[in-house]
C-alpha cells in the first residue's frame, strides 16, 4: 500500500457537480481530452505544446497548458528529481489533468515523463480516448545540440548526478496515439498532425 493509500482520508465523499462535463463540453463545442506530450528534454515537447494550444485557441477551443517547468514552481515546488519524486510529479499532474478534463477543457501536458508506468498510471484514470499521447520523437544527439536550458552541458560537467536520456532511463512510449518527429519535421508539420488526430477522432469539428 502506498503512504498515499495510508494517509488518505476515510471522511471525504466525491460531490457530483450540478453542470456536467457534458454539459461543459456541449458549450465548448468540443470533447474534452488530455494531450500527454512526453519525450526528451529538448525534444521540443513545451514548443509543440503551445503551438498546438495556439492553434486549437485560433479555432475556439477552450485549452490550457499544463507545463513542466511551470508546476515545479508551484504544485511539485517540493519535489526533486529522484525516480520516486518523478512519480510523484506525474501523479500529481495527472489528477489535475483529470480535473480539467472534467472542466470540458482540452489539456495540454508538456513533461519529460520517463517511465512507462507512469504514463499509463495517468492514463488509467482517465476514460477511454480521453488520454492521447504524443511522442515527441527526437534523437539524444539533436536534444544535447539544441540544449536550450544548458541542460546538457551541466551533465557532461559533472554538474547534474542523474539526467534522464544519459544517467537516468527514458521508456519510450510503446503505441502512442501521436508520434511527432520533432528532432526533424518543421513545426507547423507537426502542428497539423495533432490537429488532424484531433479532428479525425471526433474530439474536435468546425470550431468557431
Amino acid at each position: 500500500m502506498s503512504e498515499q493509500e495510508v494517509n488518505k482520508s476515510s471522511n471525504v465523499v466525491w460531490h457530483q457537480a450540478a453542470v456536467t462535463r457534458a454539459g461543459r463540453e456541449q458549450a465548448n463545442g468540443h470533447r474534452s481530452a488530455v494531450l500527454w506530450f512526453t519525450g526528451l528534454s529538448g525534444a521540443g515537447k513545451s514548443t509543440l505544446a503551445h503551438a498546438v494550444e495556439e492553434r486549437l485557441h485560433s479555432l475556439g477551443a477552450k485549452t490550457f497548458v499544463i507545463d513542466g517547468d511551470n508546476v515545479r514552481h508551484g504544485l511539485c515546488g517540493d519535489l526533486s528529481f529522484s525516480d520516486q519524486d518523478r512519480v510523484e510529479n506525474i501523479r500529481r499532474v495527472g489528477e489535475v489533468a483529470k480535473l480539467f478534463v472534467e472542466a470540458g477543457m482540452l489539456t495540454l501536458t508538456a513533461f519529460i515523463s520517463p517511465f512507462r508506468s507512469d504514463r499509463a498510471r495517468v492514463r488509467a484514470l482517465l476514460n477511454g480516448g480521453d488520454f492521447i499521447e504524443v511522442y515527441c520523437r527526437t534523437s539524444l544527439d539533436v536534444c544535447e545540440s539544441r540544449d536550450v536550458k544548458g541542460l546538457y552541458a551541466k551533465v557532461r560537467a559533472g554538474e547534474i548526478p542523474a539526467f534522464t536520456g544519459i544517467s537516468s532511463p527514458y521508456e519510450e512510449p510503446e503505441s502512442p496515439e501521436i508520434i511527432a518527429d520533432t528532432g526533424t519535421l518543421p513545426l507547423d508539420q507537426c502542428v497539423n498532425q495533432v490537429i488532424s488526430y484531433l479532428a479525425s477522432t471526433g474530439i474536435i469539428k468546425e470550431l468557431n
